[in-house]
């Protein structure tokens, strides 16, 4: 599953918190349950906070990868 094409993407790059997870939270409202959101996250804060509050909003974390100074994170909404 982690290697499936996300049915939507997310490009949060020089986002600063808390407005990525926000942005974040507003794209999985608008999803079905059981899609999947990929969110391209800056180092740092935004990697730290962004997963940490999207489980904690009941969504699963599938993937998370380091592509230089980036991450994407695929997100399941659950």
């Amino acid at each position: 599953m982690s290697d499936a094409v996300p049915n939507e993407v997310l490009n949060l790059e020089n986002i600063a918190c808390p407005n990525n997870f926000v942005r974040t939270k507003l794209k999985l409202e608008e999803m079905e349950t059981g899609q999947t959101l990929e969110v391209i996250l800056d180092d740092g804060e935004p990697i730290r906070n962004v997963p940490r509050a999207v489980k904690e909003e009941g969504h699963e974390i599938l993937k998370a990868e380091k592509i230089d100074n980036k991450w994407k994170i695929l997100i399941k909404k659950i």
